[in-house]
């Protein structure tokens, strides 16, 4: 069985949706393929017994003003604005996220609070001399004591590696531009120039999934196809050309064939399934690219009121949950019961490691144990749970990671009909809007424009910094 379409499209995540709308409306009927049943990829929304569940909390914002203006174009009065709060548990206290001077001073004591200071004074005087990881680069800007307070536990519980094996480069993409100097000053001077996280930000009325199911209902609405449950097993190429895909899709393997194709699938499995296979050397390179994953439990708990936040970071060593996530407080929609809460216990690990293959109702038992360690839920309040696991989530920015993937870019350059975007697709921790924004740009490339989609999301700014809205050739800024 043979098809064809003009451009084919692997995954049905924001990168793909966005892809595929963007060529749809220009009259271009494209195919997406995903594999699961449903769209989103790791934006997806999970549903059981009416709770939503965010599949690792996705707030919408944005620099790139076109991206804005079609999400709300999608959702219209169902594209809710959320004040933000968040907090971080350390040592058994809640402190404010971003660090708030006052706060943490309060609660750390005097002579702490002087020791970081110290410590902060000291690291500005004699920095270290290299920043080849994310401890030097940390270390650096804030000083050593309180990196070890607030930098050093939730990176490791998330990476499963050690801060000083992180490569500088993510720091730089995730940190940047927050300063101890800024916060201090602007905590006791009042100053604005001081660089601030978003106090605000949009998220659709029944949780992110829903943005992406929209997206998927205009793409067939405008003559293209989204085939779930179709998983691309292989990807023939003639010297530079893909020439098709192979897909296996409700048990029927089928052949279709493109003039285009854009992927978003992991680059070790999109290097995996060419046909004829890479040189050697790409292919080891491939290898040596790795992901984090996590494991999801969400918790059904009979309060109707539990802590105002939508997340808390939690960096205590002695708990296994990473980051504990209150639905309800993201959108009460989100809640078929007012008088009952959703919680998810994010746990970050490896794919087939212990916390991957503890059972269900073990995972639900630990994480209603470790909410009520917290202090978050009285015992006996947890009445239900379910488990979601997300084997692909974060690519990990690990030891030769860059080189590894200058080899991979640069043999990509050689196929003239691919393009890879996204998250996965360029092995790079992407917001919703990067991703968007390499989609849009890929599909600026097949008019005949010449844009480096591996440019995107390179400046050194925090990506939540205020700043005025960018036109789409500018660079984004994005969501957690």
């Amino acid at each position: 069985m043979s098809d064809y379409f003009p451009v084919v499209i692997i995954g049905a995540g924001p990168a793909g949706l966005t892809a595929a709308y963007e060529l749809v409306r220009q009259g271009v009927p494209a195919l997406v393929l995903e594999k699961a049943d449903k769209v989103g990829g790791i934006a997806r929304t999970e549903t059981y017994k009416g709770y939503h569940f965010d599949i690792g909390g996705h707030r919408f914002f944005t620099k790139v003003a076109e991206i804005q203006q079609l999400w709300e174009e999608m959702l219209g009065d169902e594209f809710l604005v959320v004040p933000r709060l968040s907090h971080m548990y350390y040592r058994d206290r809640l402190f404010r996220y971003p660090l708030d001077a006052f706060d943490a001073l309060s609660k750390l004591g005097l002579l702490e609070g002087l020791r970081i200071l110290l410590s902060y004074f000291r690291a500005r005087l004699r920095p270290s001399r290299t920043e080849d990881n994310f401890e030097e680069w940390v270390t650096n800007r804030f000083g050593r004591r309180l990196y070890e307070a607030f930098f050093k536990t939730y990176t490791e519980k998330v990476w499963g590696i050690p801060c000083h094996q992180i490569a500088a480069e993510w720091a730089a993409q995730r940190i940047a531009g927050l300063s101890l100097t800024a916060t201090i000053t602007h905590a006791l001077f009042g100053r604005t120039q001081a660089k601030s996280l978003i106090g605000q930000f949009h998220y659709p009325l029944s949780g992110p999934g829903m943005m992406w199911q929209r997206f998927q209902q205009s793409v067939e609405g405008q003559g293209g196809q989204v085939w779930l449950g179709a998983e691309a097993l292989r990807l023939q190429r003639n010297g530079s050309r893909i020439v098709s895909v192979v897909v296996q899709h409700g048990g029927v393997i089928r052949l279709v064939n493109a003039d285009h194709f854009i992927s978003t699938m992991p680059l070790p499995d999109l290097i995996g399934r060419l046909n004829p296979p890479p040189p050697v050397s790409v292919v080891q390179a491939a290898s040596q690219l790795t992901y984090r994953a996590f494991v999801l439990v969400g918790l059904i708990v009979k309060r109707a009121d539990l802590f105002p936040d939508q997340w808390i970071y939690i960096h205590s060593p002695g708990l296994k949950v990473g980051r504990v996530q209150n639905f309800k407080n993201w959108s009460s929609a989100m809640v078929p019961d007012p008088a009952t809460t959703g919680l998810g216990m994010e746990y970050f690990c490896n794919e087939g490691d212990d916390v991957w293959q503890l059972p269900d109702a073990a995972l639900i038992e630990l994480a209603g144990l470790e909410s009520v360690a917290l202090g978050l839920v009285r015992a006996g309040d947890v009445v239900d749970g379910v488990v979601y696991r997300q084997p692909v989530a974060y690519p990990v920015y690990e030891g030769t990671y860059r080189e590894a993937l200058g080899s991979i870019q640069a043999f990509l350059a050689t196929l003239t009909n691919l393009q890879t975007i996204g998250r996965n697709g360029m092995h790079r921790y992407n917001n919703m809007d990067h991703s968007m924004l390499t989609a849009m740009l890929a599909v600026k490339n097949l008019r005949g424009e010449a844009h480096d989609l591996w440019s995107v999301n390179m400046e050194q700014t925090h990506h939540e910094a205020r700043t005025v809205p960018r036109r789409i050739e500018g660079r984004a800024g994005g969501e957690s």
